[in-house]
């Protein structure tokens, strides 16, 4: 870069001002007198190549410097101001070829090497997304395994409660069935013990109980409808057997009623225990008295035809706790274990 050439000294000239103080418009022994500069627009136009410095003298050069130093900067900062308000490019602005503004401003400095920092920057930038992405897909592939382990637990959980219950059915199912069949068989095996004990029963009582006679028939049943009997039915049980035919009594007992009796011809009635009476009807002949106790299986009478009758047979009524109205003889000799 060119400099200016030093102006030539002014000679020394005594000076009548002070030179002991220093302030604004007073006179230092290092500056020679200023002319007076009246700056017009062809004086201050800017010439292409060439700076236009005012005439001086002797060591007034320093100062103008320092002045002209300081404006360049406070210009070139208005400048700056200037473009980033407005967004317009920077105004080129020449600076005087002075050896104080040159040791500021220098060409030879190099420029701060931006670039690769940027590039730098960029190329981490560039890293840190890959990176986030990469942690991004993690995260979703973590997320959608834990769903899908989630799903197949579930899954496997009500594949296990549902095997669970149909187990448990099952084993209710088959708890049923053997209650079931232990009721059954329960109540068979009483069924079975009720019938054995009845028989047992039956079998006592039949040593108790027996037929009014043998070799006989039955010729008429209990509430059989005909002409034949005045109530319009058959109010007991027919044994046809031979005139003669021996009549038992059927269970022990006392003799209460011995004679004729109408339609029903020669009777016997025999009171059990109970009350029940026995009514043995158209004997031929009879074998007891009024008031006589029997046992079972003694002879009352003879098996006869008096009466209303159509043949010779005994015609046996069965009447509880000694009532008008008579019961079917063959059910209660059933209940006695007999079998007429």
């Amino acid at each position: 870069m060119a400099s200016n050439p030093p102006a030539p000294e002014a000679p020394y000239a005594p000076s009548q001002r002070s030179t002991e103080t220093f302030g604004y418009g007073d006179y230092r022994t290092d500056e020679g007198p200023w002319e007076e500069w009246n700056p017009t627009a062809e004086s201050t136009r800017p010439v292409r190549g060439k700076h236009r410095v005012a005439k001086q003298r002797g060591g007034g050069f320093a100062r103008s410097s320092t002045v002209l130093g300081v404006g360049v900067i406070a210009a070139v900062s208005a400048g700056g101001m200037a473009s980033a308000n407005t967004g317009k490019a920077p105004v080129s602005i020449s600076m005087p070829d002075l050896p104080n503004v040159g040791s500021l401003i220098s060409d030879d400095e190099p420029a701060p090497e931006a670039a690769p920092a940027l590039a730098s920057f960029g190329s981490e930038t560039a890293v840190d997304t890959a990176q986030s992405a990469a942690d991004a897909g993690e995260a979703l592939r973590s997320r959608i395994m834990a769903q899908a382990e989630s799903q197949q637990s579930q899954v496997e959980v009500k594949a296990l409660a549902a095997a669970a219950k149909a187990e448990s059915d099952a084993a209710a199912k088959a708890e049923k069935e053997a209650e079931a069949k232990a009721a059954a068989a329960k109540k068979k095996a009483a069924e079975e013990a009720a019938a054995k004990a009845e028989a047992a029963r039956l079998a006592e009582l039949a040593k108790q109980y027996t037929l009014p006679t043998s070799s006989y028939t039955i010729t008429s049943t209990f509430g059989q409808a005909g002409s034949l009997w005045s109530s319009g039915y058959h109010t007991g049980l027919d044994f046809a057997a031979p005139t003669g035919t021996l009549i038992k009594a059927v269970h022990s007992g006392t003799i209460t009623e011995a004679g004729w009796a109408g339609s029903y011809g020669y009777r016997t009635i025999l009171t059990l225990d109970d009350g029940t009476e026995l009514w043995f009807c158209h004997q031929s002949s009879i074998s007891v008295s009024v008031g006589q106790k029997v046992a079972t299986g003694d002879v009352i009478g003879r098996v006869g035809a008096t009466g209303n009758v159509t043949g010779a047979h005994l015609h046996l009524e069965v009447h509880p706790g000694g009532s008008a109205e008579g019961i079917d003889p063959a059910a209660w000799l059933r209940d006695k274990g007999l079998n007429p």
